[in-house]
């Protein structure tokens, strides 16, 4: 699979996977294995890197050497929590400054509120953290968030842990023209179809992590999520045959056949 640029920095795989949900680290290690990922995202105020030493450690299980850790703000409903938690993940890191960026609505809907993330967004690129951004699916909100410096903008497929799919493909298909930074679906994915539309759209990658830990088998739904975003890939590569609305195109030649 061709590979693609993040920060600064080449990857294989183009599917980032979620820790969160998981039975026990071990299933986590599992299933991170099996979907080929190379960069997982953390939840720093449900998982422990570190700052409870006295816990097992997610770092035990996915070592840093081997992994892009990904600390996200999942469970901030303001920029002041955002960016302190952020703060926290780069010391326990020692300085990593990859970083995912949500700050929510409510915790009904978990809508990001943007408001709040454009004042987190400013100022940890203040800070020289490389923000990777949760969204809506607006495109003038996309290409402002490119304007600030987000290093990738990731719009919501549909609500977190809805397994909904990608509801407005127009949406991320008016982003996917105007933005030049990596543009990756991030929530709402359910099975691996979703994550083969979204690169069929031209995403550089899918984010998920409910759509493998709440299957009935997170191992087996991790291989069809890696195999699922490599077929996307290939399909948008290979460029699809136009559709042509009530109007039939045989695929075998009609020429030179019998009896004509």
């Amino acid at each position: 699979m061709d590979q693609w640029t993040l920060a600064g920095k080449s990857y294989d795989s183009r599917l980032l996977v979620g820790t969160g949900k998981y039975r026990d680290f071990e299933q986590t290690r599992a299933a991170v294995d099996a979907s080929g990922a190379q960069i997982v995202t953390v939840a720093i105020r449900r998982t422990n890197i570190g700052q409870n030493p006295d816990e097992p450690s997610l770092l035990d299980a996915l070592p840093p050497e081997r992994y892009t850790l990904l600390p996200n703000t999942a469970g901030c409903y303001t920029a002041d929590e955002a960016v302190r938690t952020l703060r926290l993940a780069r010391e326990l890191l020692d300085g990593h400054d990859l970083v995912k960026l949500e700050v929510l609505g409510d915790p009904r809907t978990l809508y990001p509120n943007v408001t709040e993330t454009l004042a987190a967004a400013q100022t940890l690129i203040h800070e020289g953290f490389k923000v990777m951004v949760y969204t809506s699916d607006d495109p003038i909100l996309a290409r402002r968030f490119e304007d600030m410096g987000c290093v990738a903008v990731m719009p919501l497929a549909s609500l977190i842990g809805s397994g909904m799919g990608i509801l407005n493909p127009w949406n991320l298909q008016i982003i996917l023209q105007e933005l030049k930074v990596p543009v990756i679906v991030d929530a709402g994915v359910g099975t691996a179809s979703d994550a083969a539309i979204a690169m069929e759209l031209g995403c550089a990658g899918v984010l998920m992590n409910t759509a493998i830990a709440a299957a009935h088998d997170p191992v087996l739904m991790a291989q069809a999520m890696r195999h699922a975003v490599v077929a996307g890939r290939q399909a948008f590569l290979a460029g699809r045959m136009p559709k042509k609305t009530y109007t039939a195109s045989p695929s075998s030649p009609t020429s030179g056949l019998i009896g004509s």
